[in-house]
């Protein structure tokens, strides 16, 4: 195959830059070593992603969706990014003694974590594409080769240096460092399997931040779990502390729900294999499992798995008092007037909204890229009352919608009977170009970019904008910019993009218009406001930049480097 020429410096990538350096200049000299690891990391990234651009060996493996860059620099800093943010506002939290060091600690487990498994699959995809055959040239690929090498090592060598020097409670680094590696292979593992099953449904790098995500998230739940079997054995780093107090309820069943259904595919895989080996055995032929059956039998387990098998993990990872559902109501009545106004409230809205656009969409008079902003100024209403009324009871409500999602893009992937073929229907009446049949994410995109700010806010917040991150960047700003851009729009930032800057000015005007009254409704209910405006404007000029030269999900990416750049 022939090489692909692709210029090195493309707007994605100097925005990246410029992100990444105020994440890098923004730490104390305690964290210089986690600078200096993010700041290889992100070498690394574009050194791999200039290789995966100009060959297509990696691109043709994987098959990743059609029409977008490879997003490998952009994936792999993100996460990491907003880890070593928490970790600068941790530092203020500590310095003002709000926070106790055994917090710092866990958070730089985190941010190592997230590093780590960034890294390993950066490490990955180097080693696939040195499999390509010799038609690039051996000098450029002797040299990618070791600069990549030499970065790795000095990462390794931070990294090593960065856990030995918390190791307060005198535990062996070995472990953590083992800890860290259980990170990378199960990222390296974790991708592999998204991209080779969900082919032309993502980008390299939206694969890259949605693997790094889960096995952090899910790594902290299962740790916790590990923990409680071995107590001995298992670091207390290693174990998420929120804050310096006991992990909340709400954290642990949202997580436990979640990883939940994301395990029940292969929980139902064994049910209907144990299923279909007994109808042979006990018929004697090669019988299979009918449709019908099949259908019972999920929701059979589905119902035995969420209510009875994961409930029960809850508990022995926390000490409930009752059964998890059974706090939740107890939580929803604890303040009945409020929070189930708000749940009909939402209620009213999703069904009045939902109606009204599918009707238009099948109509086929609006433009479905317009269509698609309509949901977003709809998660405004509905997320930003809630957050300023009721946050603790919105970490609940995001992780309860989420959960219902995961359980009906299982149903329709499926196809189970009787919702999977009428649900398959209505779901592609809102798909785009960067949706596939096989898998629909832009819900997915959406709900999280709004939740994961929020949640990631709890504890010390000296930044009381950045929870609104994503209500804001997606809501507000990504929202205005294409509306105005599809309407108004005439030039553009680049000849094959759509994106034009009618729309992005028009985006960070109206986000930092909405700060400015955003900004004293929340000081007159007491929330600290230290936020410079200079600051701000930084953080909605980078987002809004990046919004318009991102070929990535932007749903995804916007809220985290929003928030990351508040935190700071």
């Amino acid at each position: 195959m022939a090489k692909t020429k692709t210029p090195l410096v493309t707007g994605e990538r100097v925005v990246v830059a410029v992100v990444v350096s105020r994440v890098i200049l923004s730490p104390p000299l305690s964290l210089i070593s986690h600078g200096f690891s993010l700041f290889l990391l992100c070498l690394f990234a574009f050194l791999v992603e200039i290789r995966a651009e100009t060959s297509p060996f990696l691109l043709s493996r994987f098959s990743p969706r059609r029409g977008a860059s490879s997003g490998i620099l952009l994936g792999a800093v993100t996460l990491p990014s907003v880890m070593l943010s928490k970790l600068v506002q941790l530092t203020r939290a500590i310095s003002l003694h709000e926070a106790e060091q055994d917090e710092l600690s866990h958070v730089t487990m985190q941010y190592w974590a997230a590093s780590a498994s960034c890294c390993a699959i950066l490490i990955y995809l180097s080693v696939i594409m040195s499999q390509a055959k010799k038609t690039e040239s051996l000098s450029s690929s002797l040299w990618l080769t070791r600069v990549s090498l030499t970065g790795t090592v000095f990462y390794g060598v931070a990294c090593f240096v960065s856990l030995s020097m918390i190791s307060h409670t005198g535990l062996n680094t070995s472990l953590k460092m083992l800890w860290m590696l259980f990170h990378g292979l199960a990222a390296v593992k974790l991708i592999r399997h998204l991209l080779c099953t969900f082919p032309s449904c993502a980008s390299i790098g939206e694969a890259l931040l949605v693997t790094s995500g889960l096995v952090l998230y899910f790594g902290d739940f299962l740790a916790c779990t590990i923990a409680k079997i071995c107590e001995n054995l298992i670091p207390v780093d290693l174990v998420s502390i929120s804050y310096g107090i006991k992990r909340s309820e709400t954290g642990i069943i949202v997580q436990g729900l979640l990883l939940g259904l994301l395990l029940f595919p292969m929980v139902f895989r064994c049910v209907l294999h144990i299923y279909e080996t007994f109808l042979r055995k006990r018929d004697g032929g090669q019988r299979n499992c009918t449709d019908a059956a099949k259908s019972i039998l999920f929701f059979v387990s589905l119902v035995f798995f969420m209510v009875l098998a994961v409930p029960s993990w809850m508990q022995f990872v926390h000490d409930f008092h009752q059964h998890p559902f059974l706090w939740v109501l107890t939580f929803v009545f604890s303040e009945p007037l409020k929070r189930i106004s708000l749940c009909i409230y939402w209620v009213l809205l999703i069904v009045v909204s939902v109606s009204r656009f599918y009707s238009i969409s099948r109509s086929s008079k609006v433009e479905r890229i317009l269509l698609r902003k309509y949901y977003h100024l709809m998660a405004v209403l509905m997320f930003l009352p809630a957050l300023v009324l009721q946050p603790k009871f919105l970490d609940l409500a995001f992780g309860a919608a989420l959960a219902v999602f995961v359980a009906l893009e299982i149903i329709r992937i499926w196809r189970v009977q009787p919702l999977g073929e009428p649900l398959h229907h209505f779901m592609n009446a809102f798909t785009d170009h960067r949706d596939s049949e096989l898998l629909i994410v832009s819900h997915f995109s959406l709900l999280l970019g709004c939740a994961l700010p929020i949640w990631m806010s709890s504890g010390f917040n000296d930044r009381a904008l950045s929870p609104f991150s994503g209500i804001l960047s997606l809501g507000i700003g990504d929202t205005t910019a294409s509306m105005v851009g599809h309407k108004y729009g005439v030039l553009r930032w680049s000849k094959t993009g759509k994106k034009t800057v009618e729309g992005t000015a028009a985006g960070i005007t109206s986000v930092m218009a909405v700060c400015f009254v955003l900004v004293p409704v929340l000081a007159s209910m007491g929330y600290i406001l230290s936020q410079g405006w200079w600051s701000l404007l930084l953080a909605v000029t980078a987002t809004g930049m990046l919004e318009a030269y991102t070929a990535q999900l932007d749903n995804a990416f916007i809220p985290l480097v929003f928030y990351s750049l508040l935190c700071l």
